[in-house]
């Protein structure tokens, strides 16, 4: 059974961090890219950051240079460290793991940044 087990979120004042975790096990398929979406209610799921195999990544303009992802292949684990948080930032974030078949989500995590 495949289990992407996400967590790491919060609430945090504007400025404050936060280091997101998602752990897949489960998964028999090669894992390509792993990632971070977010959404906020009566909006689309967009990308935050991506990271494939061999490290390269990408991220969303908005958290350039805020956010930082990384990957352990061993443990099959996926990391958002986030600075400087902003208010905008505050969402629900998803876990994405992309194999060979198929591509597989996390159940989200609340991340709230006050002002």
């Amino acid at each position: 059974q495949v289990q992407l087990v996400e967590s790491g979120g919060g609430l945090v004042q504007a400025g404050g961090s936060l280091r997101l975790s998602c752990a897949a096990s489960g998964i028999i398929f090669r894992i390509n890219a792993m990632g971070w979406y977010r959404q906020v209610p009566g909006k689309s799921r967009d990308l935050v950051a991506v990271i494939t195999g061999g490290g390269s990544t990408n991220y969303a303009d908005s958290v350039k240079g805020r956010f930082t992802i990384s990957r352990d292949n061993a443990k099959n684990t996926v990391y958002l460290q986030m600075n400087s948080l902003k208010p905008e930032d505050t969402a629900v974030f998803y876990c994405n793991v992309v194999t060979d078949y198929r591509t597989y989500w996390g159940q989200g995590t609340q991340v709230t940044v006050s002002s």
